[in-house]
C-alpha cells in the first residue's frame, strides 16, 4: 500500500509557537494527527499587547520542544516526515525567522522538501481540515492583522473583493477592549464583557457603510469609542460600550457581506455558494450568529472552521504544504521572510495599517 504523504508545519507569524502534523488521505479530508499551539500571552500582558522582540525571543525558547512534542504526539517518527511547511509571511519579521530559520535547518538536515506558505493561504484553505469544500468559495478573513473578502478560486488563485481601509478587525477589538480596561488580550473577552450591556445605549459610527464596496474601516468607530470613553463613570456604562461596539461590528459585516455576496455571484454561476469565515474573530459568537443569518438570508452556505483551528495554528500551514507538496513546489532554502506578503498580488495597493501588503 503506498505511504500516505506527511507533512510538518510549523507556525511563528506572530505571537503563537505552533506545530503540526497532517497526514493526506486520498480523495477527502487531511488526518490531523497533532496540532500544538504555545500562546505567549503571559509574556505580553503587562505591556497591553504583542512586544515583537519579546515574542521572537519565547519562539527561539519554545520552537524545539513545540516541534518535537507534535512529532510525539503524531504517533509518527521524524524520519516519517516527507516535507516541512513553516509560514514565511505576512508577520511580524523577527518571528516569522525563527520559524523559518528551523524549518530550514530541519529541511536540510533530513533531505526532505522545505515549503514556504503564505500565512494568509493557511487561513483560506483552513475549512478544508474539516469539511470537504468544494471551490470557488467566497472567504472573509478576519483578524488581528487581517480582514478582507476573498474569492478563493481554487489553491493558488485568490481575488481581493474587499479589504480594510485602516485598521483590522481584531486590532479594532483589542484597542477597543484596552479603552475598557480589559486585561490582554482583550478581543476575546470584549464579547463577554458585551453580554452584561444594552447594546442600543450608545449609537457609534458605521464608517465607509454605504460606500466603497466590500471595503471596510475600522478607525472612525474606535475614535468614536475613545472620545465616550472620557465620560464614562460606572462599570454598567462601560458594559453598555462594549454591547453597543459587538453590535455595531455585526451591523457592519452584515452590510458589508451583502455587497461581497452580490460581487461573487457576478462571476460565479454556481448553484451551491458557500460563504467561508476564518481568522480569530470568527470566533466571537455574535459575529458567527450573525453571518450566518446574512448567508440564509441570500442563499449562502455559511461555513466556520473549528474553533481550535480559527485563531494562528501549524495544522493550517501543514495542510497548504501538503497542496504544494502534491504539485511539487518547494522553495529554495535562501527564501527569506515576507512580513508583507498577499494572498492577491494583483490587488490595488490601498494606504492603512490594516493591509499587510
Amino acid at each position: 500500500m503506498k505511504k500516505k504523504t506527511l507533512i510538518l508545519g510549523i507556525e511563528t507569524s506572530c505571537d503563537e509557537t505552533a506545530a503540526a502534523v497532517i497526514e493526506e488521505n486520498i480523495g477527502t479530508i487531511p488526518n490531523i494527527l497533532s496540532n500544538v499551539v504555545s500562546s505567549q500571552i503571559d509574556v505580553h500582558k503587562e505591556f497591553g499587547g504583542v512586544v515583537p522582540e519579546l515574542a521572537a525571543r519565547s519562539h527561539i525558547e519554545k520552537i524545539d520542544l513545540i516541534v518535537s512534542k507534535a512529532i510525539k504526539e503524531s504517533g509518527k517518527d521524524l524520519s516519517d516526515i516527507d516535507g516541512v511547511a513553516v509560514t514565511a509571511g505576512p508577520g511580524l519579521i523577527v518571528c516569522l525567522s525563527v520559524g523559518l530559520n528551523f524549518a530550514k535547518s530541519l529541511a536540510f538536515s533530513l533531505n526532505k522538501p522545505f515549503i514556504a506558505v503564505n500565512h494568509l493561504e493557511g487561513h483560506a484553505l483552513s475549512p478544508k481540515l474539516v469539511t470537504d469544500l468544494n471551490f470557488p468559495y467566497l472567504l472573509l478573513l478576519i483578524s488581528g492583522g487581517h480582514t478582507q473578502f476573498l474569492s478563493v478560486k481554487k489553491y493558488g488563485k485568490y481575488k481581493r473583493l474587499g479589504t480594510t481601509i485602516d485598521d483590522a478587525l481584531g486590532e479594532a477589538f483589542d484597542k477597543t477592549a484596552k479603552l475598557l480596561g480589559i486585561e490582554f488580550p482583550g478581543g476575546p473577552k470584549l464579547e463577554k464583557f458585551a453580554e452584561k450591556g444594552d447594546s442600543n445605549k450608545f449609537n457609534l459610527p458605521k464608517p465607509i457603510i454605504n460606500k466603497g464596496g466590500c471595503n471596510l474601516s475600522f478607525a472612525g468607530l474606535k475614535t468614536a469609542i475613545l472620545r465616550i470613553i472620557k465620560n464614562i463613570k460606572s462599570d454598567q456604562e462601560k458594559y453598555d460600550l462594549a454591547a453597543s461596539f459587538q453590535k455595531t461590528i455585526e451591523e457592519i459585516l452584515y452590510i458589508k457581506s451583502k455587497i461581497a455576496f452580490k460581487e461573487f455571484s457576478k462571476n460565479n454561476s454556481i448553484k451551491e455558494k458557500a460563504f467561508v469565515v476564518a481568522g480569530g474573530v470568527a470566533a466571537n459568537k455574535g459575529i458567527r450568529k450573525k453571518l450566518i443569518q446574512v448567508s440564509d438570508e441570500n442563499d449562502f452556505i455559511s461555513i466556520f472552521p473549528d474553533i481550535k483551528l480559527c485563531g494562528d495554528n501549524a495544522a493550517m500551514i501543514a495542510l497548504v504544504g501538503l497542496e504544494k507538496y502534491k504539485i511539487k513546489k518547494f522553495d529554495n532554502l535562501d527564501l527569506s521572510a515576507s512580513p508583507r506578503l498577499a494572498l492577491d498580488k494583483n490587488a490595488k495597493f490601498l494606504k492603512g495599517s490594516g493591509l499587510i501588503y
